[in-house]
């Protein structure tokens, strides 16, 4: 349920329309089926995620979308762990890309697999220690973080 209300709050902050993948799961890191609640025909489908570690759920997830008529389906991820065939996944997917933070070092990912873009956070980790020892808001970030 937080997934769904942190979704909703960035669709509503972004004035983007909203839909939602349910994963059911038989047993840790295998997901058995995907239901897409929302329409996502003729748009760029963006999945948002917490990390992404060997890719199976992001690659399932671009899979369902695109066959809900989504134009392309690029994924946004907090951790990128890539590990084991992540690559391997991703290259032979229907993602069109991966964006992940700078949180996990993965450079010897990105000559593996070219859909792999980072976003540098340093930026946004400073600020956040910066106004900690002033004791300023740190949840101002949230709608004002620092751009390159």
């Amino acid at each position: 349920m937080l997934n769904a209300i942190r979704a909703t709050s960035i669709a509503d902050g972004l004035d983007l329309g909203f839909a939602l993948i349910h994963k059911e799961r038989a047993r840790p890191n295998e997901v058995s089926r995907m239901v897409l609640v929302g329409d996502v025909r003729d748009r760029i489908a963006i999945i948002v995620d917490d990390m992404a570690d060997t890719c199976g759920t992001l690659v399932k997830a671009a899979d369902v979308v695109m066959e809900h008529g989504a134009r392309e389906a690029i994924a946004i991820v907090t951790h990128g762990i890539l590990s084991g065939d992540a690559c391997e996944k991703l290259n032979g997917g229907k993602l069109k890309k991966l964006v992940v933070t700078n949180t996990v070092p993965h450079e010897e990912k990105k000559k593996l697999c070219d859909k792999i873009e980072t976003i540098d956070i340093s930026p946004t980790l400073a600020e956040a220690c910066r106004r900690t020892h002033n004791g300023e808001s740190v949840s101002f970030l949230f709608k004002h973080a620092p751009m390159d």
